[in-house]
């Protein structure tokens, strides 16, 4: 595995660093940094993905002034294709974001068209941006997880190294189609270290997986340092090279830090997030 932390593109990012707050409205506080990086690791060819899908961020420290100077507030959802040559680093977007605090606008259609906007341009693709009033409550509402969760298997782990060779089988000839969750996904910021806490959906048409396998394998990760969307990448690689199924989902609701939380979305068929999920702990 390759270890890509000495990249000039990480170096050059603002994790881990001390910086100063800006309070007026500045675009290029946003640091893109190229999927590439981690595609390479995986051996997955940027001109002929195995996935479509997108990456789902929530905003919920986002406020602006409006015309009259007035505060202003709202939660914000951002969608990243998974096409996007890049990726923005997640302090800078938050960075980015708190620089709205003391700017005028002359409305919400206006910050979300410059969100868009700016987004768009810094990860090279359209990016879809959504804002909700602080009282929008039934669209942040916790959901339960579609599937079976495989959490409550009595399983015993000694080693806490990612390790692919942990998935296995069920049974090569018996095919199934299933949807499993874990609340139990954690990895680490891949520069800073910091603990990275997540449930995880795998839906899937194939060989059937090995539960008990499949849970070893996802808490191997507990160790691991990766952003969040190179996890869900991993392991939907992981999944297709051990079992080949026809259909594969690999969907990560990660707990928010710094204000933003991160939800990857990876699958053979659906460009876009099928289902509307919140897990409590977001």
């Amino acid at each position: 595995m390759t270890d890509y932390r000495n990249a000039p593109e990480l170096k050059a990012s603002l994790l881990g660093k001390t910086t100063q707050y800006k309070d007026s409205y500045d675009a290029s506080l946003l640091y893109p940094i190229a999927r590439k990086l981690n595609r390479d690791d995986l051996g997955i060819d940027e001109q002929q993905l195995p996935f479509t899908g997108e990456d789902l961020w929530t905003g919920y420290e986002l406020s602006w002034l409006n015309a009259k100077g007035k505060p202003q507030v709202a939660v914000a959802e951002f969608y990243f294709p998974c096409q996007s040559p890049s990726i923005i680093e997640s302090k800078s977007f938050k960075l980015y974001l708190n620089s709205f605090n003391q700017t005028r606008f002359e409305s919400t259609d206006t910050v979300r068209d410059i969100l868009t906007r700016d987004l768009s341009e810094a990860v090279q693709a359209q990016v879809k941006v959504t804002l909700y009033g602080a009282d929008d409550i039934a669209s942040f509402a916790a959901t339960k997880l579609p599937g079976t969760c495989i959490d409550h298997l009595d399983i015993e782990i000694t080693d806490f190294d990612l390790d692919p060779a942990l998935l296995q089988l069920a049974d090569p000839q018996q095919e199934t189609e299933e949807t499993l969750y874990s609340h139990l996904l954690k990895s680490n910021c891949l520069i800073t270290s910091q603990p990275d806490w997540a449930s995880v959906v795998i839906s899937y048409k194939g060989p059937q997986l090995c539960h008990e396998s499949l849970l070893r394998y996802l808490v191997s990760f507990r160790s691991h340092n990766e952003f969040h969307e190179q996890c869900v990448e991993r392991i939907f690689n992981d999944i297709m090279n051990t079992a080949k199924p026809s259909k594969l989902e690999v969907y990560a609701r990660y707990t928010r830090r710094g204000g933003l939380d991160i939800n990857p979305y990876r699958a053979t068929d659906n460009a876009h997030i099928p289902y509307a999920v919140r897990i409590n702990r977001q």
